[in-house]
């Protein structure tokens, strides 16, 4: 069969079952398809294209012949399996934190930096999912007026973190709803322990659950900053705040953005609508705003309520949201591979 020899590690994960719609949603020409995990996955069969195809265990092994690696099994397994399929020829797509800061890694948006691609050297990254929700609309008001500054809040569910982590919230949910009188009082931490397990759910709850680093500041919020800035190759100041929400899926970014000249509304909509990868919902009035209920499911970002922030001389602000499963992890490897096949970029040859 005419194609490539695909492989996609951390089949089992949420990413990764997202990565293998994507693949058939648009076609993308398999020739092969290799389907790996951790050990304890291994032996789980997963459809692709109506064809079961039974896990195996990520080794090194199981990417001879593999031609395009789509990662999406974590840190781990980018850390360890990463460098070793690029060295046996495949061009590794990682959508972990693994090589996101490498400067020999190109980091990538295809809607945003394609040019980036020309320079890898075996390895492809997949940014952050809030920086692929931030760059899209950020990257084509950029060009139009430089940017001097910008503030972010993030509104992140819980899919961002793995599926342990749907569970818990709805298994967390389910609990705390046979208790009304809970949400409603002033519960101690070890009331809502007793009957969630932690004394910090995420159901019902807001929570800044990253790695403190030193400063006060998440390993979150950092990734973003740096990765902003890689991704739109300027040194755009980011002061960002990450939080996470009790939602299944979708990712909203709130941002306040500060321009070196006037950026009349009117204007900043004009720039988005016309920006590859962004979707404007700019209706208030009608019920037409970013939100990720709405974003769930479709490959755009989704952007809107734009209006000027009068706090600085040349502001905006604006609501971005996104499927961090889809366009924030999966849907960008995929495109980045499309890319890749396009303009001949891949390490090996065609099967």
């Amino acid at each position: 069969m005419a194609g490539y020899h695909v492989a996609v590690i951390g089949a089992t994960g949420a990413v990764g079952q997202t990565m293998l719609r994507v693949l058939e949603e648009r076609r993308f020409p398999v020739g092969a398809l290799r389907v790996t995990a951790s050990a304890r996955s291994a032996g789980r069969v997963v459809t692709f294209r109506g064809e079961p195809h039974t896990v195996v265990e990520t080794t090194e092994a199981a990417f001879d012949g593999v031609q395009i690696a789509l990662f999406a099994g974590g840190d781990g397994a980018s850390g360890q399996f990463g460098r070793p399929a690029a060295a046996r020829g495949a061009t590794v797509i990682d959508n972990s934190s693994t090589f996101r800061m490498d400067p020999d890694v190109p980091l990538v948006v295809p809607e945003v930096n394609p040019h980036a691609l020309r320079r890898h050297r075996g390895i492809v990254a997949v940014p952050n999912c809030c920086v692929i929700t931030m760059v899209l609309p950020l990257a084509p008001l950029h060009a139009a007026v430089p940017i001097r500054r910008v503030v972010a809040c993030t509104y992140q569910s819980v899919s961002g973190a793995g599926q342990d982590n749907i569970d818990a919230l709805l298994e967390q949910s389910r609990r705390l709803l046979a208790h009304p009188d809970l949400l409603q009082g002033r519960p101690t931490p070890s009331e809502v322990e007793r009957i969630t397990g932690t004394p910090l759910p995420v159901a019902f709850n807001v929570l800044p659950q990253w790695k403190w680093m030193p400063g006060g500041i998440t390993e979150e919020e950092q990734k973003i900053v740096h990765e902003t800035k890689k991704i739109m190759e300027a040194e755009v100041p980011v002061s960002v705040t990450t939080v996470r929400v009790p939602v299944v899926v979708g990712h909203l970014v709130a941002l306040h953005v500060e321009f070196t000249g006037p950026f009349p509304v009117e204007r900043a909509r004009a720039a988005l609508s016309a920006a590859p990868g962004v979707e404007l919902a700019d209706d208030p009035e009608h019920g037409r705003v970013p939100t990720p209920l709405y974003a769930t499911g479709r490959d755009a970002c989704i952007a809107g309520r734009l209006r000027p922030d009068p706090t600085v001389p040349y502001g905006l602000a604006l609501l971005a949201a996104a499927d961090n499963l889809r366009k924030g992890a999966a849907l960008n490897a995929v495109q980045i591979a499309e890319v890749l096949v396009r303009d001949s970029l891949l390490t090996g040859a065609r099967a």
